[in-house]
């Protein structure tokens, strides 16, 4: 399902990742423990696709087949884009400059008619070719920019430690956002998101809006969220962290729960012991590495 090799992270001239090699079957719950500062969250968003780890000759990252490097690189080529877009704009206001410049002048001075129609023609042209890449740079980077959303928000799900919920939304509403994104039929998606809602013991509040929950029953609801697209995989970043005792535990018990419904794969990153014991498998992050 997930496959990592030599993934590298620097911040500056701090080292994160050191070469981190991970392999997650599909259906699994992995916890990924480790001191603050050890890498655990860094790891997660770029296994998550939120961020991009340093370039390696070796380095590699696939989930459920895709290439994920690959797909970032589209990015990077949007982001060399963006670096020529700078450039032209620079240009461009340069040529706006000197057209001010020759309008001002001609009002005040009287040339030849074939000079004054060379001199038109040598500044207007750059300003149109100028407005023809902006039209294609815009073209291109919204469709490359969209390659990597679009897998992201049909294949992967998120859980943060704080619930993220749009105040201004019902339960419901917070919850068919990802599926109206990607496009799906309101009527289809309302129905999923009722039925996720219900799964997860919250029918009677779907109407509610956040500020009218629980701390347990927001964070229910962005789980309902995570599953509307029904994703390949969960990635959870400290997902009871901000929740007391007995509604932690009721959302630990709900992710195996969810794993044994729906078949999904399970990635957390948690300070709780008690939750980091009860996955499949534990990894332990230490100075940028896995120890174990």
């Amino acid at each position: 399902m997930i496959h990592a090799k030599n993934i590298h992270k620097f911040y500056d001239k701090l080292e994160v990742l050191k070469g981190v090699d991970l392999h997650i079957k599909k259906g699994e719950i992995v916890s990924i423990v480790g001191a603050s500062g050890a890498g655990k969250t860094t790891l997660l968003q770029i296994l998550g696709t939120l961020d991009k780890p340093d370039h390696n000759a070796d380095s590699s990252l696939t989930i459920n087949g895709r290439d994920i490097l690959e797909l970032q690189n589209v990015q990077n080529k949007s982001s060399k884009q963006e670096r020529n877009f700078k450039i032209i704009t620079w240009t461009g206001s340069i040529y706006i400059i000197l057209l001010a410049v020759y309008l001002l002048f001609f009002r005040t001075k009287i040339f030849d008619d074939t000079l004054r129609l060379v001199a038109s023609i040598s500044l207007f042209l750059p300003i149109i070719s100028m407005l023809f890449y902006y039209n294609r740079y815009f073209k291109k980077k919204s469709k490359q920019d969209k390659v990597l959303s679009d897998f992201r928000n049909l294949n992967l799900g998120f859980i943060f430690q704080f619930h993220q919920l749009l105040p201004e939304f019902t339960a419901l509403e917070n919850v068919c956002i990802p599926a109206h994104i990607a496009g799906k039929k309101p009527s289809e998606t309302e129905k999923e998101a009722v039925k996720l809602l219900t799964y997860l013991g919250l029918s009677h509040r779907i109407n509610h809006k956040p500020s009218e929950l629980s701390g347990g029953e927001q964070q229910r609801v962005a789980v309902a969220r995570a599953l509307i697209n029904k994703p390949d995989v969960i990635f959870a970043d400290e997902p009871s962290g901000n929740l007391d005792t007995h509604s932690a535990e009721n959302l630990h018990q709900l992710f195996f729960q969810l794993r044994d419904e729906f078949g999904q794969t399970f990635v957390i990153v948690t300070h709780n012991e008690e939750l980091a014991n009860m996955a499949d498998r534990k990894l332990v992050m230490v100075d940028g590495q896995i120890s174990n």
